[in-house]
């Protein structure tokens, strides 16, 4: 009965979302902008849930239990996505863009993997626990996530840490002043765009590489596939060769070798089929999010949707320059940050004095907001995975599960702003697009979540203690 229950729920959310699609095209065809996002975060969110996709979880795994399954599978998904990364550049279908590079990425990465491990969720785990009917999941996403997000880049808290040089460097940005009102504008316009930008196959080392080698040579070989596989090599030294070799000497009786070796790489990867299998999709599908996306700026002539919002009537929905987030590939966070800055103006919180919103993303009505759609797909699709395989189920936080909620999704939001992005944006897009800002992104999330779990570790023997000293 409950099984029938849930296939139902499966096929009414999935008939949902073709109807709502069929409505946008109705409406008018530029929605189907809209529409692609909808449906590639659906793909993301049956394949995070199937494959129990998390940053949080696989950092706790390694750490804690010593299961390198899911980072192994994270890595994996990298190697394939940065192939198909370079394939999209060297024909000019990319709408990757690299970041700034610099000691705000590493900082920013600290505190986001802190903050993932105390919510149990990186920030694609929370929304896809969510469409799995995880409460303190929707607590971090929605307090931290959306208006934690949205509080942080309009606040003048933080004016106290920033150098003079920071100010100085922003008032002579040539930022209207107006948009000039928070501690995360000085931020930006003082430091973070002064900051170098770096893709591999764009800088002086690489940019003479004849034809298109540049770019699988330089941003997938060198950036994405060589540490990839080093960090392979690593898990499997440190977690897996010890016990692997013990038990195939005891099965063959023979003196080990590098065949061996190899063998032990190949099993650790092959470990969990299910999540090495996903690892491949996500990586294909990412990369054909890409290629779908930079066809439908073509098709519409566009580089950005603000523009689309403009033509139907709704340039209130852009920021001054005319634009939205509207980042081209698979992205959390910004869209949150969104979705808290348009609840808080609906309280009469003025969101439009800032960079952030007022002159780089907009806040577009939420039913226009592309990247906000792909978010709420990724959700209805681990929801339908999650009912099609009978994993739905309710869960109300209780007790230190909501203190871990709030504090984890508040970090998680303060530590995707400063680097302008997260586990996601920050750190998957731009190591397989040829961005080292990544690495030193993700090495900042691993130590934070190392904490982390050390952290929680700590807590739990304490409380222990107490119960048995209280019994």
């Amino acid at each position: 009965m409950e099984e029938k229950k849930n296939q139902i729920w499966a096929f009414a959310i999935t008939g949902l979302l073709i109807l709502t699609s069929m409505i946008y095209y109705q409406v008018n065809e530029y929605y189907m902008y809209v529409v692609v996002y909808i449906w590639f975060g659906f793909a993301y969110g049956m394949m995070l849930q199937y494959g129990r996709f998390c940053f949080a979880s696989a950092s706790r795994d390694l750490f804690a239990a010593g299961v390198p399954r899911m980072a192994v599978g994270i890595l994996v998904a990298l190697i394939f996505f940065s192939l198909i990364q370079a394939t999209l550049a060297s024909t000019d279908m990319s709408t990757f863009h690299p970041a700034p590079f610099g000691a705000h990425t590493l900082i920013a990465g600290l505190i986001f993997g802190v903050g993932m491990v105390l919510s149990g969720g990186c920030a694609s785990g929370s929304l896809y626990k969510i469409g799995e009917g995880n409460g303190t999941s929707f607590l971090a996403a929605f307090f931290g996530l959306c208006i934690g997000q949205a509080v942080f880049v309009d606040v003048t808290w933080f004016n106290g840490l920033m150098p003079q040089s920071w100010f100085d460097k922003a008032m002579a940005s040539g930022v209207p002043a107006a948009q000039m009102t928070s501690s995360f504008d000085i931020y930006l316009a003082g430091y973070v765009w002064n900051q170098p930008v770096v893709q591999l196959s764009k800088t002086a080392a690489f940019s003479g590489l004849p034809g298109i080698s540049k770019y699988f040579i330089a941003d997938s070989l060198i950036n994405a596939l060589i540490p990839a596989a080093l960090l392979l090599v690593t898990i499997y030294y440190f977690y897996i060769r010890k016990g692997f070799l013990k038990k195939r000497a005891k099965a063959t009786g023979g003196t080990m070798g590098f065949k061996d070796e190899l063998a032990g790489m190949w099993s650790m990867i092959t470990a969990s089929k299910r999540t090495t299998m996903m690892g491949i999709i996500i990586g294909i599908v990412a990369g054909l999010h890409i290629f779908v996306m930079k066809g439908m700026q073509i098709r519409y002539g566009i580089s950005n949707f603000g523009e689309l919002l403009v033509k139907m009537g709704h340039s209130a929905d852009t920021s001054i320059k005319g634009t939205v987030f509207d980042p081209g590939y698979w992205y959390i966070t910004s869209q949150e940050g969104q979705l808290g800055g348009w609840i808080l103006e609906k309280f009469g919180w003025n969101m439009h004095d800032n960079i952030f919103f007022g002159l780089n993303n907009g806040l577009p009505e939420p039913l226009r907001n592309p990247a906000l759609w792909m978010s709420f797909g990724i959700i209805f699709g681990a929801m339908v995975m999650a009912r099609l395989s009978n994993e739905f189920k309710f869960k109300l936080p209780k007790g230190e599960l909501i203190v871990w909620g709030l504090t984890g999704g508040i970090l998680m939001g303060v530590g995707s702003r400063p680097a302008l992005g997260c586990n996601i944006g920050a750190f998957f897009i731009r190591v397989a697009g040829g961005d080292p800002s990544g690495w030193l992104y993700g090495l900042g999330m691993v130590s934070g979540a190392f904490f982390g779990v050390k952290f929680f570790n700590w807590w739990s023997d304490r409380k222990m203690a107490k119960e048995m000293a209280s019994f």
